[in-house]
């Protein structure tokens, strides 16, 4: 990626105009490749060496030596493209983090619709059912638990639930 070197030494009474110009024509390719390199994008390399450019005009009379102008460029492109990934790792150390994954709106209307026909379908249920499916899927209670709740046994604790999901089951099926 080394560009070729300046093919005649710039002549010390030139302009920062034409000096630049010339540069320009001849440069301009291989420091943006080199550029491009250094920063990983092709846009941003682009404006890393017109800014690279843009500095040597508005330094040319201070050039000490106008022949060592590739030079300078080559150096100015290397500090812009730090600056420029510098700057990029700040900006990310700071980025605001990602919000998590919230359920949209149609999401919630859609479970509050299957709550509220689930509580209808249960309302529906004998109330030892009811009982039953309340204890064991809402309360997380254990079949001995219920039983002890209810003043049932574990085998009625298991035939009331097994009924009252297969009620529900139909119910809930019809309605939807």
């Amino acid at each position: 990626m080394v560009a070729k070197a300046t093919t005649a030494p710039l002549s010390v009474e030139w302009d920062a105009d034409h000096a630049v110009t010339e540069l320009y024509r001849e440069h301009y390719r291989p420091l943006v490749r080199l550029a491009a390199l250094l920063v990983r994008d092709h846009a941003t390399a682009e404006e890393v060496v017109q800014d690279a450019f843009v500095a040597m005009h508005g330094a040319w009379r201070r050039l000490r030596d106008p022949n060592k102008a590739l030079s300078y460029l080559r150096q100015a492109v290397v500090n812009k493209a730090r600056s420029v990934l510098r700057h990029r790792a700040v900006v990310e150390k700071h980025a605001p983090k990602a919000l998590p994954d919230a359920p949209s709106a149609e999401h919630g209307a859609m479970n509050l619709l299957e709550r509220e026909a689930v509580i209808t379908a249960l309302r529906k249920l004998p109330t030892r059912q009811r009982e039953a499916i309340v204890l064991r899927y809402y309360g997380d209670l254990s079949e001995a638990q219920i039983a002890d709740a209810m003043g049932i046994s574990r085998g009625a604790v298991k035939s009331h639930t097994s009924r009252g999901i297969s009620s529900l089951r139909s119910v809930l099926e019809q309605t939807s």
